[in-house]
């Protein structure tokens, strides 16, 4: 099953229609969907390393854009949506503290736990929810998402072929360690937080 869902995404990445999916999953990432979109961008950077900085810079663009939704849910509907999906992750009773600690570490925590598998959709939540400066939040999250999308790229591009080789003859190990990154994440935040 797993090997016929990696196919799957493979065959995805040939489609003219995958790059508006992997705009939508990374959209929908930064504001309130679990899933990172790294499901989507190795697999196709892997199926077309050609357009590998092509499809990091739709993550950026789309993950930005999804940030901003999710600012305005911290700042305009948290009491019903924003504290919701806050809580939905678990972070409900950590929201004031990491509020607080915009006032002194804004730009370092937008920075660090955007490059982190840290759900971002919590950061942009609070930041809104904290009344962050949006022109920097813009300016951070360009910098956080589009460095992290970039590496990402850039790294399947330069190895190419041999990380498609090294995927289909390791894909269960591959998936494990995707799963642990994010379930890690999840942990991390929750205990870092």
């Amino acid at each position: 099953m797993l090997r016929r869902l990696y196919q799957w995404v493979i065959d995805l990445a040939e489609r003219p229609s995958a790059t508006w999916a992997l705009a939508g999953v990374s959209f929908a990432e930064s504001s309130f969907f679990p899933v990172p979109p790294d499901v989507m961008l190795v697999p196709m950077c892997v199926a077309r390393p050609a357009r590998a900085w092509y499809y990091a810079g739709v993550c950026t663009i789309a993950s930005v854009v999804g940030g901003l939704f999710g600012y305005a849910i911290g700042a305009l509907l948290y009491e019903t949506v924003g504290l919701f999906l806050i809580q939905l992750y678990g972070y409900g009773d950590k929201v004031d503290a990491f509020a607080q600690a915009y006032a002194q570490y804004g730009h370092w925590i937008i920075l660090i736990k955007g490059l982190t598998p840290i759900p971002y959709k919590v950061v942009t939540i609070t930041s809104g929810f904290a009344h962050y400066n949006l022109f920097w939040f813009v300016v951070l999250s360009v910098i956080t998402r589009g460095l992290r999308f970039f590496l990402v790229a850039g790294l399947l591009y330069w190895i190419g072929p041999a990380a498609r080789e090294f995927i289909e003859k390791r894909l269960g190990l591959v998936t494990a360690l995707f799963a642990v990154l994010v379930v890690g994440g999840f942990v991390a935040a929750v205990y870092l937080f």
